[in-house]
């Protein structure tokens, strides 16, 4: 399994966590029990499924080995196994963060101009 994966987030509610130290999700999240993170291989399928035509969100790279047992690989999507983080995201978890819009059509477009993903 990897070690790093993905989560894609809005902006404002990521800030919004950070004072606390983890990010406990979105709505989806909450309704689910659990964060949803995404491989590098599943991300730009996740963008175009779940975030086109949403502006002002973060993706943050996370260190899967900082999070011990919350973290289980579960189908989902097509049979493949996702990342879940059943409790709150800590902040220590997060190697790195981008800013970024996903277009109509589900394409990435970060902050620095670049477009895609890999």
């Amino acid at each position: 399994m990897s070690l790093v994966a993905y989560k894609l987030a809005d902006l404002a509610e990521w800030e919004a966590a950070r004072a606390s130290g983890a990010y406990a999700g979105s709505a989806l999240d909450l309704a689910d029990g659990f964060i949803h993170l995404s491989t590098g291989s599943q991300l730009v399928e996740t963008a175009r499924k779940h975030y086109p035509g949403r502006k002002d969100l973060v993706l943050a790279e996370v260190d899967l080995s900082v999070l011990g047992d919350t973290l289980k690989f579960e189908p989902s999507r097509g049979g493949d196994l996702f990342p879940h983080v059943y409790g709150a995201l800590p902040f220590s978890a997060v190697r790195s963060e981008r800013r970024l819009h996903v277009d109509a059509t589900g394409v990435m477009q970060f902050e620095d101009g670049a477009t895609g993903w890999g």
